[in-house]
């Protein structure tokens, strides 16, 4: 399963979404599933943001190598799932490859969630207390949508010592 996590300029949201997925297929031994992240309007080579990378660094996660990298149509036809931080980027991803699956990335949160289907606010300029909701959101997200994706197929996903 090839994930990839779309934002505007892959230097924030994008990178810390594709780094909270491998994190989780790891943990649940998903041996097959590959994550990517890009942006609609990302000028490619940036690295992540300075309180992305903290928040990551401090639960043991790198995007210290993160390079941003523009939304491709190659990027689109590689994903067997694209996740927009807000619908708008979905909108992107559905406009050039229209008959790819692409989800929004509060889609995934609970139901009751106050956030759910409204997107993934983008902390651009914000502080290291911003970047710490930002994470808390992604990660309630994300184990919604590995639930979802646990309910599908589960093929190959597991490794030997599940």
């Amino acid at each position: 399963m090839n994930l990839l996590f779309v934002c505007t300029g892959n230097i924030c949201r994008s990178p810390l979404a594709e780094v909270i997925a491998r994190a989780e297929a790891e943990a649940r031994g998903w041996v097959d599933v590959s994550c990517a992240s890009a942006g609609t309007f990302a000028l490619p080579g940036q690295p992540a943001s300075g309180p992305g990378i903290a928040v990551a660094a401090a639960r043991g996660l790198d995007l210290g190598s993160h390079a941003s990298r523009e939304l491709s149509l190659e990027l689109l036809e590689w994903a067997d799932l694209i996740v927009g931080m807000e619908a708008s980027h979905a909108r992107a991803a559905e406009h050039w490859a229209p008959d790819a699956t692409v989800h929004v990335m509060t889609d995934f949160l609970p139901a009751d969630h106050g956030r759910r289907g409204g997107g993934v606010p983008d902390p651009y300029g914000g502080d290291l207390e911003t970047y710490e909701g930002t994470w808390e959101l992604l990660t309630l997200a994300m184990r919604g949508l590995f639930e979802v994706l646990g309910e599908g197929e589960r093929g190959g996903r597991e490794g030997s010592g599940s």
